[in-house]
């Protein structure tokens, strides 16, 4: 009986302590423009680059993915993903559709995690796996603005939560996403429609899957 007692009080204290983890985790509402035509620009992108047609841009999430902005403040990355049409300056992939570029997620420098979008609405963020695909961009550029001990903290955090949520599969860097071609979830139809990407370093990466280590992810595929 003792020893029943014991398992049961050291489950609740586990209870206690992933509830205080979760209430210690924010997410700052902060959400962009999705109004009538960035919903028709985004289900016409996944018409023409997946072949999905349906009546709301929605996504069954199955993997993140971790960028880093090239923008070197929130409230600048914010002004750039506002907008519902790409801005005609991004010229290597204004070919490919007119919905702005964004993400669910951007995480500020000092670790605070801000919400775009719904984590269920698509977002142009990936080549080729934005249907099934989470994003959340890092104020960082790998350079004068390496990518902080917050933000690793953030991401770890922000992908257990979504964890719990979703079948999160793959946790991927936006620089590995090409390991996704020629697999079954890799949907782009336009074969030219490439770009090479850095973000974030491997290290980076490494690191915050080895704080993942337990969930039940996938290792990335071969190329």
């Amino acid at each position: 009986m003792q020893k029943v007692i014991l398992c049961l009080l050291l489950l609740s204290l586990k209870v206690i302590s992933t509830e205080q983890v979760d209430a210690d985790f924010n997410i700052i509402q902060k959400p962009i423009i999705f109004d009538a035509q960035r919903k028709a620009l985004t289900l016409d992108y996944m018409q023409s680059h997946y072949g999905i047609e349906q009546t709301e841009p929605t996504i069954t999430p199955t993997m993140v993915v971790v960028h880093w902005t090239e923008i070197p403040t929130f409230e600048e990355t914010f002004a750039a993903f506002n907008p519902a049409v790409l801005p005609s300056t991004r010229t290597k992939i204004s070919s490919a559709g007119s919905v702005n570029v964004s993400s669910q997620f951007v995480i500020d420098r000092d670790g605070t995690v801000y919400q775009l979008l719904p984590e269920t609405t698509m977002a142009r963020h990936v080549i080729g796996l934005n249907y099934t695909a989470i994003g959340i961009e890092n104020v960082a550029n790998g350079h004068s603005l390496p990518m902080t001990q917050a933000q690793l903290e953030a991401n770890n955090k922000l992908i257990q939560y979504l964890a719990k949520k979703y079948p999160i599969q793959y946790v991927l860097g936006h620089s590995e996403y090409q390991v996704f071609k020629g697999t079954p979830l890799w949907k782009e139809k336009d074969d030219n429609y490439l770009t090479d990407k850095t973000d974030p370093d491997i290290a980076f990466m490494d690191r915050l899957r080895g704080r993942l280590s337990h969930l039940d992810l996938r290792p990335l595929p071969q190329k």
